[in-house]
C-alpha cells in the first residue's frame, strides 16, 4: 500500500498533536512535518515534501485572510500537493475562496476520524472532497455559474451582503468589522471579494451595482 505523506498547518499545538496521532494510526497515512503558522509553512514544505496539507485557514485571531492567502500559495507554488481544508468554520464564503484558491476539499473540524481520512486519501487521488455542509454550497455556487456564465447575485455570500449594507452607510472597515465582530483586514478582503464579483472599482459602484442587483 502507498503511503500518504501528510502535512499540518494548525495555530494550536494540541490540534497539531491530536491529528498527528489518529492520523498516524493509519496504515497508509503519515504525518511528515506541521507549522503552526502562514510564516512557517514554506519552509516545512520544502523539507517534508507532503502530498496532501491539512490546512486550518484562522491562522491568526479574528482572520482567515493569512489561510486562504497561504492556500493560494501552496497550490500554485506546488503543484503536487493537494490542499484539504480543515477548519472550524463553515462559512459560505470560506469554502467559495478555498475552492478558488485551489484547494480540493473543505471539512469543518467536528467531522469524525472516518470521514477524515476518506477525505485525505480522496484529495490525494487528485478527487475533491467535501462534508455535506460545504458540497451544498459547492453544488448551489456551481449551479449558478453555470446558468450566467458570470457571478450570480447567489453568487454573493450572506456575508459579502451585510458588509455591503453597511458600506451604503458609509461605514469604514474598521467600523464595518466592529458591527459584525471580525476584523478590519477581513473585511477588507470581503469588500475587494465583493468589487470583483461586482465588477466594480470604487466601493460607490460596488453599492450601486448591488442594487441594481436587489442585494441590498
Amino acid at each position: 500500500m502507498d503511503e500518504i505523506r501528510v502535512a499540518i498547518i494548525d495555530d494550536h499545538a494540541i490540534v497539531r498533536q491530536g491529528l498527528r496521532a489518529m492520523i498516524d494510526r493509519e496504515p497508509d497515512l503519515r504525518v511528515v512535518g506541521e507549522a503552526p503558522s502562514a510564516r512557517l509553512a514554506p519552509a516545512m514544505l520544502d523539507r517534508a515534501r507532503p502530498r496532501v496539507v491539512l490546512l486550518d485557514l484562522r491562522l491568526t485571531a479574528g482572520s482567515e485572510c493569512d489561510g486562504l492567502a497561504l492556500c493560494g500559495t501552496i497550490t500554485q507554488r506546488y503543484p503536487d500537493i493537494r490542499v484539504l481544508v480543515l477548519t472550524s468554520s463553515a462559512d459560505e464564503w470560506l469554502i467559495l475562496e478555498s475552492i478558488k484558491q485551489g484547494a480540493k476539499g473543505f471539512v469543518v473540524k467536528d467531522v469524525d476520524l472516518t470521514e477524515l481520512v476518506r477525505a485525505i486519501r480522496a484529495v490525494h487521488r487528485g478527487e475533491s472532497a467535501f462534508d455535506s455542509r460545504s458540497a451544498g454550497v459547492v453544488v448551489r455556487w456551481m449551479h449558478g455559474s453555470q446558468r450566467t456564465g458570470r457571478p450570480a447575485a447567489s453568487d454573493i455570500t450572506p456575508r459579502e451582503r451585510e458588509i455591503l449594507v453597511l458600506l451604503a452607510r458609509g461605514l469604514s472597515n474598521v467600523a464595518i468589522g466592529q458591527r459584525l465582530y471580525i476584523s478590519a483586514a477581513t473585511v477588507k478582503f470581503h469588500v475587494g471579494n465583493v468589487m470583483q464579483k461586482l465588477g466594480a472599482r470604487r466601493r460607490a459602484e460596488a453599492v450601486y451595482a448591488a442594487s441594481k442587483l436587489g442585494l441590498i
